[in-house]
């Protein structure tokens, strides 16, 4: 997902200011598409630019303004394609499972300490990830009750049910690593306890 098609997602829901977007982008798309603010102000820019998004200034308080940002036609269709279109996977880069190709040249208590803040890591997405599933289910999802204030009644159990499906495979994900890192720590007890078998 690119950082363009997430703020189109968030966009399609109803008119945000930047700070907005900021709010929503990283508690909603955000747990799926990273991004840093300072990466988002510079993508609508170019969006308003290519007429996806337009920009309307509105007055904040008794002197200030704001810059609302609306979807577009344009915008609309091109996030329709980039739904409907193949998508681009990226290729790995893995920082993890790079070092744990190379764990031999670790002394042992680095590799328990890895091993082990992986495992820390993961448990903690994965709780993030849980809270996220009973939020959906109970409809207490702030961004989702926006989405669905939007969404035809006969289509609202669809949108509930693939915004649940999303997160389903995140916790899978996370329970993956969880089981893979204590795989790890099997694995290298065993081998520390050959290596202490076998040495003069």
């Amino acid at each position: 997902m690119s950082l363009r098609s997430a703020l189109l997602a968030l966009l399609r829901i109803g008119p945000m200011s930047g700070y907005e977007l900021q709010k929503q982008f990283s508690q909603s798309v955000g747990h799926v598409w990273h991004a840093p603010d300072s990466q988002i102000y510079p993508e609508l820019r170019k969006m308003a630019t290519e007429e996806l998004i337009v920009a309307e200034e509105q007055t904040r308080g008794s002197a200030g303004m704001r810059r609302v940002y609306h979807v577009t036609e344009a915008g609309e269709q091109a996030f329709i394609d980039w739904m409907n279109g193949p998508l681009k996977y990226q290729r790995t880069r893995d920082a993890a499972h790079l070092r744990a190709a190379y764990l031999e040249s670790a002394d042992q208590a680095s590799v328990y300490a890895f091993l082990n803040e992986h495992i820390s890591h993961w448990e903690s997405e994965l709780q993030v990830w849980e809270d996220e599933i009973a939020t959906i289910e109970a409809l207490e999802s702030p961004m989702l009750n926006r989405r669905l204030a939007v969404t035809a009644d006969a289509d609202r159990e669809v949108t509930i049910a693939y915004k649940k499906f999303a997160y389903e495979g995140l916790a899978a994900r996370a329970r993956s690593e969880i089981e893979w890192a204590q795989r790890g720590l099997q694995l290298s007890k065993r081998l520390e306890r050959t290596a202490a078998e076998t040495s003069p």
